[in-house]
């Protein structure tokens, strides 16, 4: 497949002949959108909670041993949903509080689940 400046890994930005080649090859955009979805669907919790709490790796650690952040491994599920639900609302938990109310403001009830899911698998 012909390259151009606007290629990378899992963008092809090739038109005519080379796009042809890659939607030959992959199916076309509708098709890789729907694989991606359907591998979504089918994920477990704990597998879509790593790919959330690829955020969350530099204050609590890659194994939720914690660091800048407090540890999260050991922590109840039901636990870590409810402080992130009470971030997301812009509750005070500690003096850290403004850093977590930015990153759990983008979180979605699945997401803090998924997250809660993965940090019990850890």
């Amino acid at each position: 497949m012909n390259a151009n400046q606007y290629s990378r890994e899992g963008v092809h930005a090739c038109v005519g002949e080379c796009y042809e080649a890659w939607k030959d090859e992959t199916g076309g955009i509708v098709a890789v959108a729907q694989a991606k979805a359907l591998a979504k669907a089918e994920a477990s919790p704990e597998e879509l909670g790593k790919a959330a709490y690829i955020g969350c790796i530099a204050c609590h650690g890659a194994n939720g041993e914690g660091g800048i952040g407090p540890a999260l491994a050991g922590q109840p599920p039901e636990e870590l949903v409810a402080k992130l639900v009470q971030y997301k609302n812009g509750e005070t938990r500690g003096t850290q509080s403004a850093l977590m109310w930015s990153q759990a403001s983008a979180l979605s009830s699945d997401d803090m689940n998924n997250i809660a899911a993965f940090v019990q698998s850890l």
